[in-house]
């Protein structure tokens, strides 16, 4: 499964740029008899759904030609949301600024969940400001999750 995933991200990330998005993530989900493949898109200011169903298209069309799924499949193609997960050291830095939840591998300072406002990032250590305002540095490979807060 692993590889038919890192197959349908390079076709995805090949069509991101031209269509003005960037790939988030994918998940496939389900048996695997007729799995769900979900492509999470996203742009500065966010992607619209004429957006999604664009890229869409555009993606089912080269998987048609490209064939990276052996069985009959599902494709979602959506916005990671308002709370949209944090997965790479890019997502973060996208981020600045914004609220978010980080849960560690192992404790960092007698916490094993940190929230905060994500203040900087250098190289692979994420920077937090807590609600106390204590800045908190959490090395990227010690987070086993991470996604931001939605904020009213």
């Amino acid at each position: 499964m692993a590889e038919i995933r890192q197959k349908i991200i390079s076709i995805a990330e090949s069509l991101a740029g031209p269509h003005g998005v960037q790939l988030v993530e994918v998940e496939i989900a389900g048996s695997g008899r007729r799995p769900l493949v979900r492509v999470f898109i996203d742009k500065e200011g966010g992607v619209t759904l004429d957006e999604c169903a664009k890229f869409s298209r555009a993606l089912s069309a080269l998987f048609d030609v490209e064939d990276p799924i052996p069985t009959a499949y599902m494709l979602e193609v959506s916005s990671p949301g308002l709370d949209r997960p944090l997965k790479k050291v890019k997502h973060f830095e996208q981020a600045k600024g914004k609220l978010a939840r980080i849960v560690l591998k192992k404790e960092i300072e007698g916490q094993n969940v940190v929230i905060g406002r994500i203040r900087d990032i250098q190289g692979d250590i994420i920077i937090l400001a807590a609600e106390d305002e204590k800045e908190v540095r959490i090395p990227f490979d010690t987070i086993s999750r991470a996604r931001l807060e939605i904020e009213l």
